[in-house]
This record gives C-alpha cells, sequence and structure tokens, in this order.
C-alpha cells in the first residue's frame, strides 16, 4: 500500500516531497492562503488549487486510514484475521471497497443464516454446494432438528439457502463485480408515483424518463432524487431492455453463478443451487447494489453542485467593487415604501429614512425632493436599487431624479439584495447597527455590497447568497466546508484594511478566528487606527504564530509603506537589503516599475527566501497593495422593459449574469424574473461549461427568446444573430455531445424579491424542467 503522500502526489502530478512538506505546514496549523502566498520555497509553488485538493484528499485519506485501524482491530479481536485478509484491507483503497472486506465480519443482528448455522444447517449447505450430485431433499432429511424449529426438510432446505445467500452476499470481489457491472450497464428508469402527476407538475419531465445511469448529470440526479424524497418520482436501476420480467434470470445472476461456479448440468442439486443464486440476488443484492450506486450518483452530483456554488460564489464575492464612495442606498417597496440609507465613503451610516413614491400614497414629488436634499447635503455619487420587489419603479423613480437634477451627477445601479435580509434580521447586524430598524439595516447591507461587495457579503451565510445549484440538497457539512474555503481564499486574495475591517470580515483573515477579530476591533475601538502591522502583538490573543500567518494578508496606512503591501513582515529585511544594495531608499523604490525591473531576482536569494519570493515581493512592490478585482461595472437596463409584459420576443437588452449552473446562466433583465440562457445558447461554439463563457456577475447583451408570461419563465440567448423559434444548426451551440438543442430554450421565473432559503425548487427545477423539455425538441 502506497502512503498517503505517495499517493496523493501521484494523484495531483507533484512531487511526494512537495506532499509531505504541505502536510507538515497543515498539521502545523498554516492555512492554505499563508502556505500557497508564503511558502513556495517549501511546497514547491504549489498553487491555492491544488493545495485546496491536497487538503481535501488528505482528510479522505486519513478517514479511510482511521477505518481501516478500526476493521482490522474488529476481525483480530474476533480471531479471524488471516494473512491474507490483512493484506487485502491493507490494500484497500476506497471506503467502498474496505467495507465490502469488512462486511462478512461486522458485528450484525441475527440473521437467518446465523440462526440457521446454530441449528446445524451449515454442514447441509456446504455438502449441497461442493457436491450438486447429492439430492436436496434426501440429503436434508437428516438434518431435521425439532428443538431447532426445523421440523422437515422444507425449513433444512431454506436454512441451508440463507446460509449461502449470506456467504455469496458477503464476497467482496463480487459486490465488487456486480457494482462495476450495474454501473455500465444499467439505465436508471424514473416515473411518477400514481395520483401525484398534478401535485409534481414540476417534476414532469421525468414522468416516463429513462436514461444511461453512468451519464445521468449531476443537476439531472439531484432534481430527480429530490422528486423521490418528495413522493412523487420513484426510480429503478433496469438492465436491457427495462421490463422487469422476473421470470427470466437478471444478468448479474450470470455473474454470482460464475463467481461460485454454479452451473446447470442437470445434476440433482442443480436446480436448488440456481434458485438459491437467484434469491441472493433479488432478496439480498439487488436493492443494495442500487442504493450503492445511487448513493455514488448522489455522491457525484452534490460535489458538483457544491463546486458549481463555490465557482459562483468566488465570482461574485471578487465582483469590481464601487470604492469608497458616498452611497444611497435603497431598498424597494410598494405599500411599506422605500427604506433609505445613506452611506459614506467609509461604509458609515450618515442617515437614513423612508419615502412613499408609490401606491397607494404615491408621494412622487416628494420622495424626489428628498432624495435630492440627501444627495446634495452628503455629495451622493452612487445610487444602489435592491433588485426585489418594486425595483423597477423605483430605478425610475431615480431616473427622474436624475432628469430633474443633472448637476447632481448621480449613477444608478440595481444590486442584487440576495441574503439582505438574512443580514438585516443577523446577530451580527444588531450589533453592528443597534439603532437601526430591520428594513433600514436592508438598504444599509444595498449600499455597502456596491462599494465593496466582498467585505459586505462575508457578513452573510454564504448559502443565502443566492447563487448555488441545488444547494439545499447537499451535504450541509460538504458545503459549508467548501464555501468556507472560498470566501477565506477571495478574502485573503484581496487583502483586508486592518483599520476598516468588519469583525466578520477579520474572521476569514488566515490564522484568526472570531474571537481575536473581536479583540482586534477593540483594540482599534480604545487605541485608535494601526500605524504599522507590529501593533498586532498588542492585541489580546494575538501571539507570534498567529501574527505570522495573518500580518500579510492585513493593510496598514501608517509608518512603514511596506505595511500597506502583501510583503510579509518577516521578508522586510529582503526590501531594506534591495535599497540598501542601490543606494535607495525603501519609500522610493516602491512604485518604481523602471528600477525594480532592471533587477536581478536571482541576486536577492537568500538561504531562507528563495527565487519564488523575491519574484512575488519584486511584483507586489511594483504595484503595492492592487486590488485584483476587475474594473467596476455596471448593467443599464432599458427603460420601459420593467415586467415581464413589456418583453418581447427579438429584444435585445443588457443585463447582469446572477447565477451559473451546469446547464446555463441566469441573467437579470430588470424585470423582477431571471431569464435563463441554456447552455446550448451561450455560444456559436460547443460549450462544454457553461462558466467557460460567463461568470457571475458579468454584464452581457442578450436576446429574449421566449417569454411564458403564466409561468413567468424567459428563454433567452447570448447569440444575438438567433431567431425566436428557430432551430440550432447542426454544428452551433451545442450542449454536451450528442445533444443538438433548440436555441433559446425557455427560463425561469425565479422571484428575486423572495427568501431563497424557501424556494430551492422553483427556479432551477423549473428552469431545468425547461431545458430538458428545449433538449428533446430539438433532437
Amino acid at each position: 500500500m502506497n502512503s498517503i503522500a505517495s499517493r496523493i502526489a501521484e494523484e495531483l502530478g507533484v512531487r511526494e516531497q512537495q506532499v509531505n512538506a504541505t502536510i507538515a505546514l497543515l498539521d502545523e496549523g498554516a492555512t492554505v492562503p499563508f502556505i500557497a502566498r508564503y511558502r513556495k520555497e517549501i511546497t514547491g509553488s504549489l498553487d491555492d488549487s491544488q493545495l485546496r485538493n491536497l487538503e481535501d484528499r488528505l482528510r479522505y485519506l486519513r478517514e479511510l486510514e482511521d477505518r481501516r485501524g478500526t476493521i482490522l482491530n474488529s476481525i483480530e479481536e474476533q480471531g479471524k484475521l488471516t494473512d491474507e485478509l490483512r493484506a487485502a484491507i491493507e490494500a484497500a483503497d476506497t471506503k467502498n471497497r474496505l467495507e465490502d472486506l469488512y462486511l462478512p465480519y461486522k458485528p450484525k443482528r441475527r440473521t437467518k443464516a446465523q440462526i440457521a448455522r446454530e441449528a446445524g444447517l451449515e454442514p447441509l449447505a456446504d455438502a449441497l454446494f461442493d457436491t450438486p450430485d447429492l439430492d436436496p431433499e434426501a440429503t436434508a432429511a437428516d438434518y431435521l432438528n425439532a428443538e431447532a424449529g426445523i421440523d422437515d426438510t422444507k425449513a433444512a432446505l431454506d436454512g441451508a439457502r440463507y446460509i449461502l445467500m449470506e456467504r455469496f452476499a458477503e464476497d467482496a470481489e463480487l459486490l465488487g463485480t456486480l457494482r462495476d457491472f450495474i454501473w455500465q450497464q444499467a439505465s436508471l428508469k424514473v416515473t411518477v408515483v400514481p395520483g401525484k402527476e398534478t401535485e409534481g407538475a414540476k417534476f414532469r419531465d421525468y414522468f416516463d424518463h429513462v436514461e444511461p445511469l453512468k451519464k445521468v448529470p449531476s443537476h439531472r440526479a439531484l432534481a430527480i432524487l429530490r422528486g423521490r424524497n418528495e413522493g412523487i418520482l420513484a426510480y429503478s436501476l433496469v438492465v436491457g431492455d427495462g421490463e422487469d420480467d422476473r421470470r427470466q434470470p437478471h444478468p448479474a445472476e450470470q455473474r454470482i453463478a460464475a463467481r461460485w461456479n454454479i452451473q446447470d448440468q442437470g445434476r440433482a442439486a442443480d436446480k436448488w443451487l440456481s434458485d438459491v443464486v437467484r434469491w441472493t440476488w433479488r432478496v439480498k443484492l439487488s436493492t443494495q447494489i442500487e442504493t450503492d450506486l445511487m448513493a455514488q450518483v448522489r455522491e457525484a452530483a452534490e460535489s458538483e453542485a457544491i463546486n458549481v456554488f463555490a465557482a459562483n460564489l468566488k465570482d461574485l464575492l471578487l465582483l469590481a467593487p464601487a470604492g469608497p464612495r458616498p452611497t444611497l442606498g435603497l431598498d424597494p417597496g410598494l405599500r411599506t415604501g422605500v427604506k433609505v440609507a445613506v452611506i459614506d465613503g467609509t461604509g458609515g451610516v450618515s442617515d437614513h429614512g423612508a419615502i412613499y413614491p408609490h401606491a397607494p400614497k404615491n408621494q412622487w414629488d416628494q420622495s424626489i425632493e428628498q432624495l435630492a436634499a440627501w444627495c446634495r447635503k452628503y455629495k451622493i455619487e452612487l445610487v444602489a436599487i435592491g433588485n426585489g420587489t418594486a425595483s423597477r419603479e423605483t430605478e425610475k423613480l431615480v431616473a427622474d431624479l436624475c432628469k430633474r437634477y443633472p448637476e447632481l451627477k448621480l449613477a444608478r445601479i440595481i444590486v442584487s439584495e440576495s441574503g439582505a435580509s438574512v443580514y438585516s434580521a443577523s446577530e451580527f447586524a444588531s450589533r453592528e447597527l443597534p439603532d437601526l430598524d430591520v428594513t433600514i439595516r436592508g438598504a444599509v447591507s444595498i449600499a455597502r455590497r456596491l462599494q465593496d461587495p466582498l467585505a459586505e457579503l462575508v457578513k452573510i451565510e454564504p448559502k443565502s447568497i443566492g447563487v448555488g445549484q441545488y444547494q439545499h440538497d447537499v451535504s450541509q457539512v460538504q458545503l459549508s466546508r467548501s464555501l468556507d474555503a472560498v470566501v477565506e481564499d477571495c478574502v485573503n486574495g484581496v487583502g483586508v484594511d486592518l483599520n476598516t475591517a468588519s469583525i466578520p470580515l477579520l474572521t476569514r483573515v488566515s490564522g484568526l478566528n472570531a474571537t481575536i477579530a473581536r479583540n482586534i476591533v477593540d483594540f482599534r475601538s480604545q487605541n485608535g487606527m494601526f500605524t504599522n502591522r507590529k501593533q498586532l502583538l498588542k492585541v489580546a490573543r494575538l501571539g507570534d504564530r498567529t501574527f505570522e500567518q495573518a500580518a500579510g494578508f492585513l493593510r496598514v496606512a501608517g509608518d512603514n509603506p511596506l505595511d500597506r503591501s502583501s510583503v510579509h513582515p518577516e521578508a522586510y529585511g529582503v526590501v531594506e537589503a534591495i535599497a540598501e544594495k542601490n543606494g535607495r531608499e525603501v519609500a522610493s523604490i516602491i512604485g518604481d516599475s523602471h528600477f525594480l525591473r532592471s533587477l536581478k531576482p536571482e541576486d536577492y536569494v537568500t538561504e531562507q527566501f528563495g527565487l519564488p519570493t523575491i519574484k512575488d515581493i519584486l511584483a507586489e512592490l511594483e504595484k503595492p497593495g492592487r486590488d485584483p478585482r476587475p474594473e467596476f461595472r455596471f448593467a443599464n437596463f432599458e427603460d420601459g422593459v420593467e415586467t415581464l409584459n413589456d418583453l418581447k420576443p427579438g429584444m435585445i437588452l443588457e443585463g447582469s449574469v446572477t447565477n451559473v449552473t451546469n446547464f446555463g446562466a441566469f441573467v437579470d433583465i430588470g424585470v423582477h424574473q431571471d431569464g435563463l440562457v441554456h447552455i446550448s445558447a451561450l455560444s456559436n461554439t460547443f460549450v462544454k461549461d457553461p462558466r467557460e463563457v460567463v461568470k457571475a456577475g458579468d454584464i452581457v447583451k442578450v436576446k429574449v427568446m421566449e417569454v411564458d408570461i403564466p409561468r413567468k419563465r424567459i428563454g433567452l440567448s447570448m447569440r444575438l444573430d438567433d431567431e425566436p423559434g428557430a432551430e440550432v444548426p447542426a454544428k452551433a451551440g451545442r450542449g454536451p455531445k450528442g445533444d443538438n438543442r433548440r436555441s433559446g430554450g425557455p427560463g425561469t421565473g425565479k422571484s428575486r424579491g423572495q427568501n431563497n432559503a424557501k424556494a430551492p425548487q422553483g427556479a432551477m427545477a423549473g428552469a431545468l424542467a425547461e431545458a430538458m423539455a428545449s433538449a428533446r425538441k430539438g433532437r
């Protein structure tokens, strides 16, 4: 058996030495962002993606080793651990294989086979198995045992059958063979539960659905599993034509018979042994294998869904910030009014209130005058409008404001408010904004997420941000672990201003936790702004180890210009040596591109700092503290297109990508419902993964292909030369190979104003159903 390190090295295609070094750092408590940026010499420059994969595999393989040890101890305590069995267990490379080997020795409740053994029937089972020439009835007559309830030959033969069935069903090699065979050959057959047709209309595309098991895509698997959990769908695994003719042997039975060398040669016990094989499959193994394989399908589907969510979350967190510009945050509403928060350039609340421009009060002119007064008083530059109910009506109000008072020079931007209500009611929001009503906190969040999406969105549980694919159907432990890793990587990749960062943002910095983050904020409140990184060591519970992990990701505009960069304090000496060798001051070389590019990194390599780190330092000095996020842009929604009724096929509109799934991208075009650009309509060339073309936050041009007002669904295309209703050319815009789809499949009617946590199925399941219907029409 290979060591954990050698196995990971082989899987990742790196050297075992790199893996061992990384494992040592992780075991010492180092974080992935710290290792990726500041320990390149030790890891051989493994990047954050490789390190995350390494960390995940290390966790899995260590769990596997723990389970292996438990199983070996259990079998040894039973006195049944042979050298051959030990070797097989030590060679097992998956949890499934390990459990298959353990199955015969796993403590279990008394089975029918065990009861039969206690009745002395194992010799009968062995005799008929070893010598099929024996007559079953005559042989069984010798094993009657009234005291054990074996009163006739039928009872004796039944007991012998249970013994052989259990023996066959607990054979690890056979289980592996059957699992592989069914995986390769079976189809997943899905039907509707009788009487559930109306109740389960959203799953109607699966009411009579068959496809190869191994090819079921993740989103379809999760939809089917959800339908089954809701009692709408039933499924089974079928081999061949899908007809379950119980009079004919199942192909799996042939493999069971072959494994145990059971053949019908006309001998006395051959028919009885064939019945044992049939019972083994139909009673013991078929359900077990189906359960195992559907668990495998679910696991793969969950993994893919989590990856999709993580990718979307990363794109959303790294959206371009508008920057420290005074902003008006508007949380739209009709009857309850539009809540307004005035936010200064640092995210502080300068003022707040409410206006009532819409029905029933209709205070349009008064609302414009109030907004204008706020804008003049606080020198507002941006107006952030939440995209929920009354969003476009409120945007029209702001447009009117801009026309009446062009000297204000306002920019109006529609902002996703997903998760704003979750933040507003959170414990952190009540501590951060204790004097504000919950509704005003929502307006504050909308404005701040325009100024700096990352800083604001870290305050919200990632699952509530609204960019997932079936996130409520997957392992919540794995989902949280993956999303936490994404947030950690994003926060540390951008860097954090030590003097303005909130507790949630600081908590995500490498090496810090909620307690230390709170201590940092308390220290800042009591002692004023930090003037250098070294002051961190005065914060309660922040020792040298934590400082080492965190300091490089924290920015301080103070005494030392290097404190504003990502150069780690441990490497300040390198910068000082560069400056001294060239007769310059440290401050003078920062930003001097011509000078820095003239240097040879090799000249400054030391025993502690190798070439990768020197190159990183020089790159950082050239553009210190640069933000890796893109330039700020926003979508311009079409005036007069505010509801589904305003949409017409053929319209070309600008919108913002809100979510990317395996089957396409959702785009906000300003009508309160996100439209779907199906994967087949993303490009004129083959698209395997929608994220190759778009990501959350992108501003795109789309053509309206279909509008289904009753079901609130919009079909869009990013191929602007497409014509509504036209067929996809044979070589253009194809989905997965062999799946020619119609352009602009119907989209979804996800209401952006609703709580995502309460409606996990509406948008995604609806879009998926329509996408599949589109695929079938196009074939």
